[in-house]
């Protein structure tokens, strides 16, 4: 069938997609050939396909389809995430706008319900990634709450706890009052918020007063409400100003609690009164504090719930009135800040602000960095409760070692720095998580041996196993009963009424499940090896294990890549992959970060509907330049999908000119220039995108398939041929043709698969399985000379027929030196019919006006008397070469300008370059014009 006059993207996509997949042609099938892997960033089963993942994915797939046509055994694998916070607000969403909430159901039907949603619209982002060509290994789409992944998490959890790289504590964390779990340091956005600066006199106890006869000792704060729970007020230990009560107490308005005043290198006498409240059960810098004062996390006063209202202290010294009140106030209603002002400004120890009016004010204006949620969205809380951590100091040192001995290949390297920075300073890693969807914790809590029918102690003996039996078996031995005796509920409520049921036939003891379940972050960094069938020892694991390249965003470098690294080293020994290569962000044409909040996100599904798949995918992957940030560019993708079409219609030309496709991977034998020349092209163009890849410059791999199909392939050398195709040149075309498909294919897989069918009979070939091109040829240097000077000398006379206002089929007369005469006899038929001359003289050109065009050293010379209206043209260029010298040394002048430069958007500085730049290179050009008429 011949070709289609039009391109249709759509058309082809939806067919090659199926093709492809129904086929089994993303599955690694060849055993004995090198493998090479790669495994996706899981997006989460709640997502839908965002320019990120585009870019991201993209790259990975021009990756691992370029790696499948060198003859590799490529595996990409496949999947989602479970993504713990984000799924459970989904279903909770959908179950408040049936008027329920998760509390109405048990956790097991609750989690029966997120089920439910998975099997309808968990599949979201697959069917895009689809869309966009990725070609992963559909067959073993994995998920990280499928049963073999479940089972490879409690692994590591219960191998971990054993080595003591897991374990419990009492520390503070940041807990989102809105999600009412604890989240991780990287889920914080820390926003400016207006606030305030309150000052307060906190007395001294005891009669005691300061040098200069002060009885109290004042402290400023921006969260007053927390002075509930104080428990210590600070001053720098070389502060001649407190020196003398350090050791004495306060004692505190409201709660009447005697606090002691404590030494501390955190208080900065040079800042505000030098002195600082400490709240160690809510601020991290105060829990620091506290524990060098001696408290013990056990002592540390919490004064919130789960939902930031307040609660009674251990030692029960807060006033009733608080009790219950929000932290802040909300729906109208004064919060226990707003409450706390208010006494102590009763109380005559609020200290107002005076501004520089004489104003007063209960506060200072302030500008506070403030930490939300990234998903919540409402102000985090510093709680202090019992959690699990991972010894992430620990389990960093092996990835340390890893990139600095080379193991590890950050590309670009720059991210060399901030991988080290943060991994040598790496803190405890919190990965419990107050929810119900995840993997839970397999951790169960028994009573005290000296009282087997008590629960919910905070001191509770803990038992952690893979299965209920290996814990049974535990607990059976510390208590000293029979392993049947041993009893499991699923919560300390529960376990009440078991204990009662089964306590009559002897002594019982009843173990309740820990709630909790695991950080998402902790199961995804398990995805080099668990998705590869571990803890079994599969022929897979054997084989894929470890990859090769990770291909990620820098934004989840320590979410992610990181903790890969951890768990990756820490089980199976070895690095997970040999190269993390690290992209950067797609933002606004404006240059500004995409957000919902700022209307600027682009949907790429949007953008595969109006320019197609393999126009975004080049577009991604040209632009993509080691970790820079990519703007979006409509110009670009139109540009893109324009280059596809040209290729297009190429290979129609090629079809309508018997030029079919190739059998050989070699270069065919050529006699004639043109055909030698664009051998050596293609192999030039092999070896520029061989280099690109093995240096991760995605750009320079899509610039030079780029510029060798659309400006020597289908601007030159098809025009070159034109008219004049012989069974040499057929053989050569077909074959050049047939090298672009396969070179191009890893970043416009649709296209060129389309084209490489239905130019040959090979239906049981597709390109997808074709080889890389290995031309086995060089440039030959004679025929390229030839052709490359024919190129420049057409370039230069279509450039001064358009300067002067010329028609391009005008037939000129040309004078050249008499050292090109075996050149041009050689090229006289192209010269005739691209150079469009009617005349080629090796005679001096005649005096008078003309153009002089040098090609190479050479002048060529085209008499102009009678061909235009000299003066005329003279005066036109001398006037439009005015104008464009005067817009070129105004806008130098306003980039001179160090205001301007400093102060106008980035955008405008970058437009004003851009339009220096333009009216340059008209002046520049219309100087040579002017030139040329001698």
């Amino acid at each position: 069938m011949p070709m289609e006059k039009t391109f249709d993207p759509a058309a082809i996509e939806a067919k090659w997609a199926q093709e492809w997949e129904s086929r089994g042609l993303f599955r690694p099938h060849r055993p004995d050939a090198t493998p090479f892997t790669i495994v996706n960033p899981p997006p989460n089963v709640t997502g839908a396909l965002h320019i990120g993942h585009a870019l991201d994915n993209t790259l990975q797939d021009v990756l691992i389809r370029y790696e499948r046509l060198r003859g590799k055994d490529a595996l990409w694998v496949v999947g989602t995430d479970h993504a713990g916070i984000a799924t459970q607000m989904v279903v909770e969403r959908q179950l408040n706008e049936r008027q329920q909430k998760r509390t109405d159901f048990t956790r097991d039907e609750f989690v029966g319900k997120v089920w439910e949603w998975k099997a309808e619209s968990g599949g979201q982002i697959t069917r895009q990634l689809r869309r966009l060509g990725c070609s992963m290994d559909w067959s073993r789409e994995q998920f990280t709450m499928d049963p073999h992944f479940t089972k490879a998490v409690v692994k590591v959890f219960v191998d971990l706890h054993k080595k003591g790289l897991i374990y419990r504590d009492k520390r503070l964390v940041n807990w989102d009052p809105k999600l009412k779990t604890a989240i991780s340091d990287l889920e914080v956005e820390t926003q400016e918020v207006q606030g305030g600066f309150w000052h307060f006199k906190y007395p001294l106890a005891d009669g005691v007063t300061l040098d200069d006869g002060r009885d109290h000792i004042v402290v400023a704060t921006t969260r007053p409400e927390t002075m509930l729970a104080d428990m210590a007020v600070a001053v720098h230990p070389d502060d001649e100003r407190y020196r003398s009560v350090i050791g004495k107490q306060v004692k505190l308005p409201i709660t009447g609690r005697l606090v002691p005043v404590v030494a501390d290198e955190h208080a900065d006498p040079e800042l505000g009164s030098g002195a600082v409240k400490i709240t160690p059960g809510h601020d991290f810098n105060d829990f620091e504090v506290g524990k060098r004062a001696g408290f013990k996390p056990a002592e540390m006063l919490n004064m919130l719930d789960g939902d930031a209202n307040v609660v009674q202290t251990a030692d029960g010294l807060i006033p009733d009135e608080y009790i219950g009140l929000h932290r802040f106030r909300r729906d109208g209603i004064d919060g226990a800040r707003e409450l706390v002002v208010r006494r102590m400004k009763e109380a005559g120890f609020l200290i107002p602000h005076i501004d520089k009016d004489g104003g007063e004010h209960d506060a200072e204006p302030r500008t506070i960095q403030t930490p939300f949620g990234d998903r919540g969205g409402v102000v985090i809380e510093p709680w202090l409760t019992d959690q699990w951590y991972v010894d992430a100091k620990t389990l960093a040192q092996p990835p340390i070692q890893a990139v600095r001995d080379g193991r590890i290949q950050i590309v670009p390297k720059t991210w060399e720095k901030t991988f080290f920075n943060w991994m040598e300073n790496i803190q405890p890693w919190c990965v419990s998580r107050q929810l119900w969807w995840g993997h839970r914790i397999p951790a169960w809590y028994g009573p005290r041996p000296d009282e087997l029918n008590g629960f919910g102690y905070s001191d509770a003996p803990c038992f952690v196993g893979e299965t209920e039996e290996d814990v049974r078996a535990e607990a059976a031995s510390k208590y000293c009963v029979s392993p049947d005796r041993v009893f499991f509920a699923d919560s300390p409520g529960k376990a009440g009424a078991v204990w009662v049921e089964n306590s009559i036939n002897g002594d019982t003891v009843v173990l309740y499940r820990d709630p909790d379940v695991l950080d998402t972050w902790f199961s995804s960094a398990l995805w080099p090896f668990a998705t590869l069938g571990w803890p079994e020892n599969s022929e897979l694991l054997k084989r894929h294990y470890p990859n090769d390249v990770l291909i990620s965003g820098f934004d989840i470098l320590f979410f992610w890549d990181a903790r890969m690294a951890m768990q990756g080293m820490e089980f199976m020994g070895e690095v997970p992959w040999k190269t993390l290569y690290l992209h950067g962000l797609v933002r606004a044409p404006d240059g500004q970060k995409m957000s919902k909040s700022k209307g600027n996100v682009v949907d790429p599904i949007g953008l595969i509907d109006q320019y197609g798949a393999d126009a975004l995918r080049f577009f991604m992957a040209a632009m993509e330049s080691q970790g820079r940030d990519i703007k979006m560019d409509d110009a670009r993708l139109a540009g893109y999908r324009n280059f596809a079409t040209k290729l297009w219609n190429a290979a129609r030309f090629c079809e309508a000119n018997g030029i079919s496709a190739s059998t050989s991977l070699e270069a065919p034998t050529a006699a004639l220039p043109v055909n030698r020349w664009i051998i050596g092209e293609v192999a030039d163009t092999v070896a520029a995108m061989e280099a690109a890849f093995a240096a991760y410059r995605f750009d320079d791999a899509a610039n030079a398939i780029y510029s060798f199909a659309w400006d020597r392939f289908c601007d030159w050398y098809l025009e070159l041929i034109k008219g004049a195709i012989d069974d040499e040149t057929k053989t050569v075309a077909g074959w050049v043709l047939d090298q672009i498909l396969v070179m191009l294919h890893p970043f416009m897989p649709f296209i060129t698969e389309e084209l490489w069918t239905g130019l040959g009979e090979r239906a049981d070939y597709p390109l997808i399985t074709a080889k890389w091109p290995a031309p086995n040829a060089a440039r030959d240097v004679g025929a390229s000379a030839d052709i490359d000077w024919l190129i420049k000398l057409v370039s230069e006379l279509r450039a001064a027929k358009a300067e002067l206002g010329l028609p391009p089929g005008a037939r000129l007369t040309a004078h050249f030196p008499a050292e090109l005469k075996d050149r041009a006899d050689k090229l006289a038929a192209q010269l005739d019919r691209l150079a469009r001359l009617q005349t080629i003289s090796f005679d001096p050109a005649p005096a008078g006006a003309s153009a002089q065009l040098v090609v190479e050293g050479e002048t060529i010379t085209v008499p102009l008397e009678g061909v235009i209206d000299i003066a005329a043209e003279r005066e036109r260029l001398t006037k439009a070469l005015a104008a464009a010298t005067k817009e070129r040394d105004s806008l130098a002048g306003r980039l001179g300008n160090p205001s301007f430069v400093e102060r106008a958007k980035p955008e405008a500085v970058e437009k004003a370059r851009a339009d220096h730049a333009a009216k340059e290179a008209e002046a520049d050009r219309l100087a040579a014009a002017l030139a040329r008429l001698g």
